[in-house]
């Protein structure tokens, strides 16, 4: 005796249903690693990229992360009163606040660490190596391929694809 299809398989089985669900997984891996350093994926994005590029503006992280202006300005705001980042004038452009960790924030970083290996590890965990890799490649195209689809493209993309030119 052979069971009905379920009905719900259709949904289930589409990309953007799974690609919703991977985000939920990824994100709940994330906050289980480091739930007791209260820091949501967002924070740690943007908490990295400032170790890597001090001195960026709230505009260019919202770009660099592909983040909408105004949670991005949410999230610095959550990170500034946390003492995790300060502003600082810009030297170039008084209207512009240049970013930096402070030294709370270069140490939750280094907290972050080994829970953030910890997380990519458990979420590469149900492939082989080999698979691994090929995942990683097809996101990386996937992303690529639809950046400038979405409301807040990332601009690392556009920038190796020649496409910031092209809208320019």
């Amino acid at each position: 005796m052979t069971l009905p299809k379920n009905p719900l398989d259709d949904l289930y089985r589409r990309p953007g249903f799974m690609l919703r669900r991977a985000h939920q997984i990824a994100v709940s891996l994330f906050l289980e690693e480091t739930g007791e350093l209260d820091i949501t994926t967002t924070q740690f994005g943007i908490l990295h990229l400032l170790k890597h590029r001090p001195g960026l503006d709230q505009i260019s992280v919202a770009k660099l992360l592909g983040l909408d202006r105004s949670t991005t300005g949410m999230v610095l705001g959550k990170l500034e009163d946390a003492g995790l980042i300060g502003r600082n004038v810009g030297t170039t452009d008084r209207r512009k606040r240049s970013l930096a960790l402070t030294s709370a924030g270069e140490k939750m970083l280094e907290r972050l660490k080994e829970p953030a290996r910890r997380v990519q590890e458990r979420q590469l965990a149900a492939f082989k190596p080999a698979e691994r890799k090929r995942f990683l490649q097809m996101l990386d195209k996937f992303t690529r391929t639809f950046n400038e689809s979405t409301r807040v493209p990332l601009e690392a993309y556009r920038a190796q694809t020649g496409d910031a030119k092209k809208r320019r």
